[in-house]
């Protein structure tokens, strides 16, 4: 297939269905496929593709959501470099939807409006082009997401140096996919019988990057794209497999995945960044699930320059149950503050808050 079209052509999408109906009539008992990524969470519901599978496949979403997996502590800490504990004037620059996380006590949005240099920028190197423009400032970029993003972050810090700017930190909360999926597998009760991988983690990733979670735990990983037909080809994947007792990896979005993936890019992280234990939302410290700078680069660690280790850990929101939804064991609807304390105008937890948190998708795709 060569146009988008044809990733949402209904003759095919029905020919997939009848597929994943056939083999998943042949298993006798609930199947939990979950769908790591916020953006296949969107598309699935945008295409109302839940409806339309067979009674005993149930997707369930995974903590794929930057956003929503920050944990409190470190929203906490970017919330404070705001107003930094040694009193340096600051510039937080950040992606749009992490203004509106609630901390414990206060917002980016809130510290904002009560007169922050907070500003939201469409690419790390806008904090570069803001650190060359104000000299007099800090500029701090939130280092925030997967190895999706994480690459183009280590390269804007190569450029920092390169270029010999002393202004520029990134404050690392990076998250790494693979150990998650870990995590998960090994966390009681979750019950996954597949992932169905996401499409632009993998595109750095590579499908190798799986293939020791599907061999050591015996589930299928299949990477898919975000067009509706990408995605039905991902579950009649993994609903063959599990009809006929495998755990592959197999790849479904080979028009943009490889086996090895992005060397290059992963090697640019890999100059600057190294794996370190790492808090998530709802699923608490896993290990070497996070990225730290490497000793070469520690100039350049925000957490260091402002001494962040300092501010107190808060809690999470009395009632939100972002914990549990980030780990598939809830839907969204059953959190006692959805759609009511808890809803995309005004979030109490980070799930709300994103474009593809699980509990926004809901609010938005199911009323």
């Amino acid at each position: 297939m060569k146009y988008l079209d044809e990733y949402r052509d209904p003759r095919v999408a029905k020919a997939l269905l009848e597929k994943i109906h056939g083999s998943a009539g042949r298993i006798d008992r609930e199947i939990r496929i979950m769908e790591i990524c916020g953006s296949h969470t969107v598309s699935i519901f945008r295409a109302g593709i839940k409806s339309l599978l067979p009674e005993n496949v149930r997707l369930v979403s995974g903590p794929g959501c930057p956003v929503c997996v920050t944990a409190m502590s470190d929203m906490d800490r970017m919330i404070a470099l705001a107003s930094p504990p040694d009193g340096t004037d600051t510039l937080v620059a950040t992606f749009g939807d992490m203004i509106r996380v609630p901390g414990t006590k206060t917002s980016l949005e809130a510290e904002m409006a009560s007169g922050a240099d907070v500003r939201i920028a469409t690419s790390p190197l806008d904090a570069v082009m803001w650190a060359r423009k104000h000299f007099e400032k800090s500029v701090v970029f939130l280092g925030v997401g997967f190895e999706t993003t994480s690459p183009t972050i280590a390269a804007t810090v190569l450029k920092a140096r390169k270029s010999g700017l002393k202004n520029l930190f990134v404050y690392p909360a990076f998250k790494l996919l693979p150990p998650a999926l870990v995590a998960l597998l090994e966390t009681p009760d979750i019950a996954i019988d597949g992932f169905l991988c996401p499409g632009h983690v993998s595109v750095m990733l590579g499908a190798d990057a799986y293939r020791p979670v599907a061999a050591r735990y015996e589930k299928p990983c299949v990477i898919a794209g975000f067009e509706p037909i990408d995605i039905l080809l991902g579950i009649s994947n993994i609903c063959d497999q599990l009809a006929e007792n495998k755990h592959e990896v197999a790849n479904a979005y080979g028009r943009a995945v490889s086996n090895g993936g992005n060397v290059k890019a992963m090697g640019i992280l890999d100059q600057v960044f190294e794996p370190v234990d790492a808090p998530w939302r709802g699923l608490g410290t896993i290990p070497a699930s996070g990225l730290g700078f490497r000793e070469e680069f520690a100039a350049y660690d925000a957490i260091r320059r402002f001494g962040l280790d300092s501010v107190e850990a808060g809690s999470e929101p009395k009632g939100c149950a972002c914990g549990e939804v980030l780990r598939g064991l809830m839907d969204p609807p059953r959190c006692p503050l959805f759609g009511k304390a808890c809803t995309p105008d005004s979030p109490v937890g980070s799930c709300m808050v994103s474009s593809e948190g699980s509990c926004a998708a809901w609010y938005k795709y199911s009323s």
